[in-house]
Parts: structure tokens; C-alpha cells; sequence
């Protein structure tokens, strides 16, 4: 199995274990959520692989270096 599967596997069986613990109630702001969830441990992840090297993070990641900077920011790791 990939890793793309395992991390697929992972973030789907999460889900579910979240929809299950709603207990039949209305999920809100599931995205941002998801997204605030994920991104932080990305970027930690990335920027320690990347030896805190911004530009060579955000050329991994796809991102404008700026955009890599302000998403640093808004997780508190700089």
C-alpha cells in the first residue's frame, strides 16, 4: 500500500470516527476544520525536512514563499 493510501485510510477513518462521536448532530465548519487540522503537522513536518529553509518548504509545498510565510504565522511557527 502507498503512502497516499495509508494517509487516505488515516484521514477517512478519522472522519468517520468524528461523524460517529457527532451522534446524529449537524457538523459545522467541517472544511476549516479539516484543513486547520492537517495543515499544522504539514507544515511542521515540511519545514523540519526542509531545515527551516522557507523558500526550499515552499517550493516543496507549491506555495508562494509569502503564502508559506502568512500560513507560518497564522499556526504560530515562527
Amino acid at each position: 500500500m502507498s503512502s497516499n493510501n495509508k494517509l487516505h485510510d488515516c484521514v477517512r477513518a478519522s472522519l468517520e470516527d468524528y461523524f460517529r462521536d457527532l451522534n446524529g448532530t449537524d457538523p459545522a465548519g467541517l472544511h476549516d476544520m479539516l484543513v486547520k487540522a492537517v495543515e499544522k503537522p504539514l507544515l511542521e513536518v515540511v519545514m523540519e525536512q526542509a531545515q527551516n529553509n522557507q523558500s526550499r518548504a515552499a517550493q516543496w509545498l507549491g506555495l508562494n514563499r509569502n503564502t508559506l510565510r502568512k500560513k507560518l504565522l497564522e499556526h504560530h511557527l515562527l
